[in-house]
């Protein structure tokens, strides 16, 4: 649905976007596990001053099952003042949810309720397979000439190559494959740009078959999983680089650009090292004509009794953080990463983004910890920070405890739960704090577990800007 104005929660630049009014609603993907009921869309009170804070007030269940929502986005964004940008008038208005399985793609209408979404399309899996050649969608981002949704298999569920398929912004109809030429380009992840530059990043996962059954020791240990970054020139559609971070360095997955238009740096968050169970954080940065990677934060992993460890870690001993997410600060000066396997959530500040300096810490969940949350100290709890989501203005940010089904029940054989947890952010000094009132967790997700959140009017993981 197009405007005669443009959208308002549409800011041209990150300066005015930390400016943008607080969030009312929060929206997040639920899956279940067992693929027996359908997965939902839920809709959180965000409005502190709402009788309802930190409630479930919607919820939407997907036509089908076995679809394993994961990540999802709107249909459109800031990108759409680019000056490139053929539809300036678009609305943001439509969550574009993919199941991660079922390679189906929904359309969810926010209005006339936001409170109660409505499924409007289904783009079935042979949709994508044939106009596209890919399967398992992962990522949305809304792109000023379109909807960018990057997938880690080919055709119905194929090895490969992974890759990016274009959707309309209107009609949400597969456009087809965006590359034009991929070059050595074969596993796929995530995907992100610098827009003014013509510069488009991906990221490395693995196929469909090394992923969805978990983690397999032996590919980990053989270091089969993706350990390279891409660079791609955006306007022509082809490959330009490939960076390799090392073979030790397994699954760089998220990737978070700066949101200045005129910066040429950003950040990937890796999950493991195959040498010491550690993660790591790396920026990229050019390298006069070409670009470079600098490991920037390492996170080492914990000794651990071995009885206390599921049985893929206990040979070594040890928790490894397992980062499995990152979120950088509108104003690009908070980074945010998550440590899924010890159950921390860090921030950094990144103002110099060479040398990172910690400035706050909050353990909830954890392998072996299972921190409790303030609001419920009597409950430990399973999982850790996984997905998170910054708030515009930076003040808040909201963790969610699921990664991935597999994973899920590799690392938490007991069981993972569902909780999620909004943090209140010091944007002065630094530093973190849970809010005691913004704790929804066990019977309020009806079973399901959660994974990402999407903030109304957008987040900073949603935009992108041409404009400082």
């Amino acid at each position: 649905m197009t405007r005669w104005t443009p959208d308002p929660t549409f800011y041209p630049s990150p300066r005015e976007a930390v400016t943008a009014p607080a969030e009312k609603l929060a929206y997040v993907a639920a899956f279940d596990r067992t693929a027996s009921r359908p997965d939902a869309i839920v809709v959180l009170d965000t409005d502190p001053d709402s009788p309802d804070y930190g409630r479930v007030v919607g919820w939407t269940d997907l036509p089908y099952v076995g679809d394993e929502l994961h990540h999802f986005g709107w249909n459109a964004c800031s990108s759409a003042l680019c000056p490139t940008a053929p539809h300036p008038h678009v609305e943001r208005r439509y969550l574009i949810v993919p199941g991660l399985r079922s390679s189906r793609i929904h359309v969810l209408d926010t209005q006339p309720d936001p409170r109660q979404p409505q499924v409007v399309k289904v783009i079935g899996a042979e949709e994508l397979a044939k106009r596209a050649g890919y399967s398992r969608p992962h990522t949305v981002h809304c792109g000023p000439d379109g909807i960018y949704l990057s997938a880690l298999g080919g055709a119905d569920g194929a090895d490969g190559p992974g890759g990016i398929a274009i959707l309309d912004h209107t009609t949400f109809e597969v456009r087809g494959a965006w590359e034009a030429d991929r070059g050595p380009q074969f596993l796929a992840y995530d995907m992100w740009w610098h827009l003014t530059q013509d510069v488009l990043v991906t990221s490395e996962w693995g196929t469909p078959p090394m992923i969805e059954d978990g983690i397999i020791g032996e590919l980990l240990l053989g270091r089969r999983y993706g350990h390279a970054i891409h660079f791609w020139d955006l306007a022509k559609r082809r490959h330009v680089q490939r960076v390799d971070l090392g073979d030790q360095y397994q699954m760089p997955l998220e990737l978070r650009p700066a949101h200045d238009p005129t910066k040429s740096y950003g950040f990937v968050g890796v999950v493991i090292s195959v040498e010491d169970l550690s993660a790591s954080i790396w920026l990229w940065h050019r390298d006069g004509d070409a670009w470079a990677v600098t490991k920037v934060i390492d996170i080492p992993a914990e000794p651990a009794d071995p009885a206390d460890l599921p049985d893929l870690l206990k040979p070594f001993g040890a928790v490894p953080p397992l980062v499995t997410d990152i979120d950088l600060s509108v104003d690009d000066r908070f980074l945010y990463v998550s440590c899924w396997g010890t159950g921390e959530l860090r921030q950094y500040d990144v103002s110099d983004p060479l040398h990172p300096v910690q400035t706050g810490s909050v353990h909830l969940g954890g392998i072996v910890r299972r921190t409790a949350h303030p609001a419920a100290p009597d409950e430990a709890l399973a999982g850790g920070p996984q997905m998170v989501e910054v708030s515009r203005d930076g003040r808040r940010v909201y963790v969610s405890n699921s990664l991935y089904g597999a994973w899920d029940d590799q690392f938490y054989p007991d069981g993972v739960g569902a909780w999620l947890a909004k943090l209140d952010v010091d944007v002065d000094a630094g530093g973190l704090t849970p809010d005691e009132r913004f704790f929804p967790h066990g019977d309020e997700f009806r079973g399901l577990r959660v994974h990402q959140t999407r903030l109304q009017g957008g987040d900073a993981s949603s935009d992108s800007y041409c404009f400082p």
